[in-house]
């Protein structure tokens, strides 16, 4: 089974969640709607901004654990790379 690791927020440069799930599609619906976590609820984290898919969960998992311990720069840094604008990728991947 496989997972996806993402990382949602409120705005550019604004509040980072980077969350787990082998459903991507409802997880971010969880978000977008209030029903995801009670942080992103908080913080009103509705745009998904990074996307990484994983052949294994347990994968996932372990990046997800990896990234929460980088330094803020570097979260920055990889959703630049990839999504310069900070687009809501959600219509892309859903």
């Amino acid at each position: 089974m496989g997972g996806w690791v993402y990382i949602m927020t409120n705005k550019r440069d604004g509040v980072l969640y980077i969350g787990v799930t082998a459903d991507l599609a409802a997880r971010v619906y969880q978000h977008k709607t209030g029903q995801g976590s009670a942080f992103c609820r908080r913080y009103g984290l509705d745009r998904l901004v990074h996307v990484e898919a994983h052949s294994d969960i347990s994968e996932a998992i372990q990046r997800e654990k990896a990234m929460k311990a980088w330094k803020r720069a570097w979260k920055i840094e990889l959703i630049e790379t990839i999504n310069p604008d900070w687009d809501d990728l959600s219509g892309q991947h859903l």
